[in-house]
């Protein structure tokens, strides 16, 4: 049986807004890869070595994470338990532009332009003509 469409909602509503304060146990991590069983390889920004973290029921089936995306992780969510997980997803990013306004957002995260920064002592081109060559009018002329 589906789901009731409140739950969907709900758990649309929750993830489309940053919250206004990060807990200490909280961090921003990247998706690098999807492990399968709701089980996710994530990046923090200041350690080298991945984290493998679990996608909670209320999320499953309704949000979907895309490698590369953001996500927000419980780090102290499986500190009692025995087991390989490193922490819980408790919100995902779908507001990316809401998210990076806030001042808890890394700064390893920072999103770069896709295109190299042009220096700005060289004209721009772009929509002008070729330059005439005055030396080709002397010869023939």
């Amino acid at each position: 049986m589906a789901r009731p469409k409140r739950n969907l909602l709900a758990t649309a509503q929750e993830t489309s807004s940053p919250p206004t304060s990060l807990d200490d146990n909280h961090a921003i991590a990247r998706v690098r890869k999807a492990e399968g069983k709701n089980l996710y390889l994530v990046e923090l920004p200041k350690r080298t070595d991945p984290l493998l973290v679990e996608l909670p029921a209320r999320f499953r089936s309704q949000i979907w994470i895309k490698n590369g995306g953001y996500v927000l992780v419980d780090t102290a969510a499986f500190l009692d338990r025995e087991n390989k997980l490193d922490g819980e997803i408790v919100n995902v990013v779908r507001e990316e532009k809401e998210w990076r306004k806030q001042s808890y957002w890394p700064l390893e995260f920072v999103k770069k332009s896709t295109y190299p920064d042009d220096s700005e002592d060289e004209a721009s081109t772009v929509g002008k003509m070729p330059p005439s060559d005055d030396s080709d009018a002397d010869i023939r002329g």
